[in-house]
């Protein structure tokens, strides 16, 4: 792997075609954080992004395996696009599938509170609800604060604070977990509602 490791992208994918699996592997460890991160910013779903991330370097497999990859020197673009592509397709498939008929008159699809325009009782109480949420995410212990701004105020993910806050992803998800139960608790104490 040491060895594959100095190699360009072009030249890896030269040796894997050549029967080297390694080469490959070298590929997938020198993108799979930048791919990885584009994709769960675009789906913003840890379980779709992992199985799109998956898709990707299985289809650029079957490509290089059919020889219909083209060497310019920019496998990186080329397996964004790929990646690009399946999130494409991914949205188009769940477009489709919340596609529903209006021709039943057992449900009015249309008639539901989240379409309909809040009146000034929902927005005050929505209003209190947030002033609430910062309040609590004041009283937090810093570094949890820290985790649970960057997680849904700045929709990073626990790779990425893991790696701005110099710890690994299992404490940044503690400390995510942590900040959530401290939260609950003193909106118990405090008795805060948060919801309506």
């Amino acid at each position: 792997m040491k060895i594959h490791s100095k190699l360009t992208d072009e030249q890896l994918v030269a040796s894997y075609v050549d029967g080297c699996n390694e080469a490959f592997d070298t590929l997938i460890e020198r993108h799979k954080d930048r791919i990885f991160t584009y994709i769960y910013h675009s789906v913003k779903d840890e379980d779709l992004a992992n199985d799109i991330f998956q898709e990707t370097f299985v289809k650029a497999i079957m490509t290089i395996k059919q020889g219909r990859y083209v060497e310019n020197g920019k496998f990186a673009a080329w397996i964004t696009r790929i990646a690009h592509n399946l999130i494409i397709d991914s949205f188009r498939q769940e477009k489709a599938e919340n596609q529903c008929s209006t021709d039943s008159n057992e449900v009015n699809i249309l008639n539901r509170k989240e379409l309909c325009e809040a009146n000034v009782e929902d927005e005050l109480i929505t209003s209190q609800i947030q002033t609430d949420v910062r309040r609590l995410i004041k009283a937090l212990p810093d570094n949890q604060r820290e985790v649970l701004v960057m997680r849904y105020y700045r929709n990073m993910s626990f790779k990425e604070i893991a790696d701005i806050t110099n710890v690994s992803i299992n404490t940044a998800l503690g400390r995510m977990r942590y900040a959530i139960l401290n939260m609950r608790r003193l909106a118990e104490e405090n008795h805060i509602v948060l919801s309506y």
